[in-house]
């Protein structure tokens, strides 16, 4: 069992950084790929960024390349997505969650699985993320 609570999310500007912080409990936290997920109401939830169990691979929609960053400190059972040059269209409610990905890979490339959000057992219970004009 993971619980995950997320953290960070708030109002601020148009080009603009936050850090978003997911705390995992549970022992197994190293285990897991983490995902980063966003939805907006009316939208189905779309992936963001994902890393891989062991901080070594890290994947990102196209649309956040080159200003998002997704980490992990098994240390502290977190992992951070810290965003920068926020968008308006960035703003949504950001969900962290954990899956358990057969590495390097099972059925389906890890890469591919690591962005599907049925891959992903555990959910946080979202921060929300608002980017002004």
């Amino acid at each position: 069992q993971v619980q995950l609570v997320e953290s960070g999310g708030e109002l601020v500007q148009a080009g603009g950084s936050l850090r978003l912080s997911c705390a995992a409990s549970g022992r197994t936290f190293s285990s897991y790929a983490m995902g980063w997920f966003r939805q907006t109401p009316g939208k189905e939830r779309e992936f963001v960024a994902a890393i891989s169990w062991n901080g070594g691979s890290t994947y990102y929609t196209d649309s956040v390349k080159d200003r998002f960053t997704v980490s992990r400190d098994h240390a502290k059972n977190t992992v951070y997505l810290q965003m920068n040059s926020l968008k308006p269209e960035d703003t949504a409610v950001y969900y962290c969650a954990a899956a358990f990905i057969p590495y390097p890979s099972g059925t389906i490339p890890y890469e591919t699985a690591a962005g599907r959000g049925d891959s992903y057992t555990y959910w946080g219970q979202g921060t929300q993320v608002t980017v002004s004009s």
